[in-house]
């Protein structure tokens, strides 16, 4: 077994990047259900910095946190030591999952973590720790808004159950924020599907998006999407936010908006519009993972990575995505 301590990042107080502390802490031992991961690399992904900047409780989750914490819930890696009431996986297996969201509680930023093995999927041997860490939270989310929902807990953002649209090669999908971490999946899972792709992002990622399949490029900086496109089946916006709205009018009758940020709608608007408004929350998944995993082995979809840090400069990491205008996923790195 390895030595009783391992590094990790934690927070001891809410804050910019600079409150990431690199820290010794004890190796966790796995409970019912779990096995020890020995982590290679850990998706970056937006609840880290909400977490880090003060939110203490994952809406649709009980569990509030309290400090100091270990953010972070993808990981890639290789099992260490399994739980005995779990079947299916072994020592020296290579894994990697979305670890217990909606929760803060994955603490992947670490050594080593303690993981559901529900939580988990065979990394796919095609790809490198770096890139099946990427894959995660934000593959899974694109998976569940455009896929499959794959579970029947309720959302905290709404009441009906979200409803993925049928996509297929008479359908026409616009990605707002496509060169993003979930944008990018969207594009190609929609691609894989048959439909029509047009993503919107700024100019710098044309030929990134270009080469994962994209139909139509729209530049945002030179014009406004809702002023090109018409009669879409359905809008992913990555954006959301309170100008998400402008994209109904871009919709058909019986056309749908997905935003992947809750944004404000007006349902008077909507019904007259004809078009549906829904959201989900990711949540972790192993199987859906695996389905996903068989994507990335195939070279059908792909992840790409923005860049990479090494766990103990995690601070440069966020100050990376403080930034904006990924390309792809951030991507730490654990020797």
């Amino acid at each position: 077994m390895p030595t009783h301590t391992m590094r990790a990042i934690r927070l001891h107080e809410h804050g910019g990047p600079e409150v990431l502390r690199y820290d010794e802490v004890p190796i966790p031992e796995p409970g019912p259900g779990e096995v020890l991961v020995r982590v290679h690399a850990v998706g970056v992904n937006p609840p880290d910095w909400y977490l880090r900047g003060g939110l203490n409780r994952m809406p649709g989750s009980e569990s509030t946190v309290s400090l100091p914490v270990i953010p972070g819930t993808d990981v890639s890696g290789v099992v260490e030591a399994v739980a005995a009431d779990v079947d299916g996986l072994a020592v020296g297996d290579e894994v990697f999952g979305l670890l217990r969201f909606p929760s803060f509680d994955g603490s992947a930023y670490a050594e080593y973590v303690a993981a559901p093995a529900a939580d988990l999927a065979r990394k796919p041997a095609g790809i490198d720790h770096v890139h099946a860490a990427g894959a995660p939270m934000a593959g899974l989310t694109a998976w569940q808004f455009l896929i499959e929902l794959g579970h029947d807990h309720p959302s905290p953002f709404q009441a009906a159950p979200h409803r993925p649209t049928a996509l297929d090669a008479g359908t026409t999908v616009l990605v707002n924020g496509a060169a993003g971490g979930v944008g990018h999946f969207a594009v190609q899972l929609a691609k894989w599907k048959g439909a029509r792709v047009i993503a919107v992002a700024s100019g710098a990622h044309e030929a990134f998006l270009r080469g994962l399949g994209a139909d139509q490029f729209i530049d945002y900086t030179k014009s406004r999407p809702e002023d090109l496109v018409h009669d879409l089946d359905l809008v992913l916006d990555t954006v959301g936010g309170p100008h998400s709205s402008r994209f109904l009018h871009t919709l058909k009758r019986g056309g749908a908006q997905f935003p992947v940020f809750p944004g404000d709608f007006d349902e008077e608007e909507t019904a007259k519009l004809g078009v549906t408004v829904s959201v989900t929350q990711v949540r972790s998944n192993g199987a859906q993972l695996a389905e996903l995993g068989r994507l990335l082995d195939a070279g059908t979809v792909r992840v790409a990575v923005d860049g990479t840090f090494p766990l103990a400069e995690a601070r440069a990491a966020h100050e990376r995505a403080a930034r904006g205008h990924i390309q792809g996923k951030i991507v730490l790195t654990v020797a």
